[in-house]
Protein backbone atom coordinates (compact mmCIF):
# COMPACT_ATOMS: atom_id res chain seq x y z
CA UNK A 1 0.00 0.00 0.00
CA UNK A 2 1.46 3.36 -0.96
CA UNK A 3 1.42 6.56 1.08
CA UNK A 4 -1.15 8.01 -1.25
CA UNK A 5 -3.71 5.28 -0.45
CA UNK A 6 -3.30 5.57 3.30
CA UNK A 7 -3.58 9.36 3.46
CA UNK A 8 -6.78 10.57 5.09
CA UNK A 9 -9.31 12.27 2.85
CA UNK A 10 -10.34 15.81 3.76
CA UNK A 11 -13.91 16.22 4.97
CA UNK A 12 -16.48 17.50 2.50
CA UNK A 13 -17.52 21.13 2.61
CA UNK A 14 -20.72 22.09 4.42
CA UNK A 15 -23.70 22.66 2.13
CA UNK A 16 -23.72 26.43 2.63
CA UNK A 17 -20.07 26.70 1.51
CA UNK A 18 -20.41 24.31 -1.43
CA UNK A 19 -23.44 26.06 -2.95
CA UNK A 20 -22.27 28.47 -5.69
CA UNK A 21 -25.67 30.16 -6.16
CA UNK A 22 -25.14 32.99 -3.62
CA UNK A 23 -21.73 33.81 -5.11
CA UNK A 24 -23.02 33.84 -8.70
CA UNK A 25 -26.07 35.94 -7.85
CA UNK A 26 -24.07 38.26 -5.60
CA UNK A 27 -21.41 38.80 -8.26
CA UNK A 28 -24.05 39.50 -10.90
CA UNK A 29 -25.75 41.99 -8.60
CA UNK A 30 -22.42 43.74 -8.01
CA UNK A 31 -21.85 44.09 -11.77
CA UNK A 32 -25.26 45.71 -12.18
CA UNK A 33 -24.65 47.93 -9.16
CA UNK A 34 -21.39 49.02 -10.80
CA UNK A 35 -23.31 49.72 -14.00
CA UNK A 36 -25.71 52.06 -12.20
CA UNK A 37 -22.87 53.76 -10.33
CA UNK A 38 -21.04 54.39 -13.62
CA UNK A 39 -24.24 55.81 -15.11
CA UNK A 40 -24.61 58.19 -12.18
CA UNK A 41 -20.97 59.24 -11.85
CA UNK A 42 -19.37 59.16 -15.32
CA UNK A 43 -21.89 58.64 -18.09
CA UNK A 44 -19.37 59.70 -20.73
CA UNK A 45 -17.06 56.70 -20.12
CA UNK A 46 -18.54 54.20 -22.56
CA UNK A 47 -15.87 51.58 -21.82
CA UNK A 48 -16.93 51.31 -18.19
CA UNK A 49 -20.61 51.32 -19.10
CA UNK A 50 -20.23 48.44 -21.56
CA UNK A 51 -17.86 46.51 -19.27
CA UNK A 52 -20.21 46.57 -16.31
CA UNK A 53 -23.28 45.86 -18.44
CA UNK A 54 -21.49 42.93 -20.08
CA UNK A 55 -20.40 41.58 -16.69
CA UNK A 56 -23.96 41.60 -15.40
CA UNK A 57 -25.33 40.08 -18.58
CA UNK A 58 -22.74 37.30 -18.56
CA UNK A 59 -23.60 36.62 -14.93
CA UNK A 60 -27.24 36.09 -15.90
CA UNK A 61 -26.25 33.83 -18.81
CA UNK A 62 -23.83 31.89 -16.59
CA UNK A 63 -26.48 31.36 -13.93
CA UNK A 64 -28.88 30.16 -16.63
CA UNK A 65 -26.37 27.55 -17.84
CA UNK A 66 -25.66 26.51 -14.26
CA UNK A 67 -29.38 26.14 -13.52
CA UNK A 68 -29.95 24.23 -16.77
CA UNK A 69 -27.13 21.76 -15.99
CA UNK A 70 -28.35 21.24 -12.42
CA UNK A 71 -31.89 20.49 -13.62
CA UNK A 72 -30.56 18.03 -16.21
CA UNK A 73 -28.49 16.25 -13.54
CA UNK A 74 -31.48 16.01 -11.21
CA UNK A 75 -33.70 14.44 -13.85
CA UNK A 76 -30.92 12.02 -14.85
CA UNK A 77 -30.14 13.23 -18.37
CA UNK A 78 -27.32 11.34 -20.08
CA UNK A 79 -25.52 14.51 -21.19
CA UNK A 80 -25.67 16.20 -17.81
CA UNK A 81 -22.66 16.83 -15.63
CA UNK A 82 -22.03 14.25 -12.93
CA UNK A 83 -21.63 15.01 -9.25
CA UNK A 84 -24.10 17.89 -9.05
CA UNK A 85 -25.89 17.11 -5.83
CA UNK A 86 -28.88 19.02 -4.56
CA UNK A 87 -26.60 21.81 -3.37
Amino acid sequence: MSERDSAPHPPSLPHRLADPVPVVLGGTALWFLGFFVVLLVDRSNSTLIWTTLSGGSLGIIGYGVFYWQRRAARRGSRGAQQGLDDA
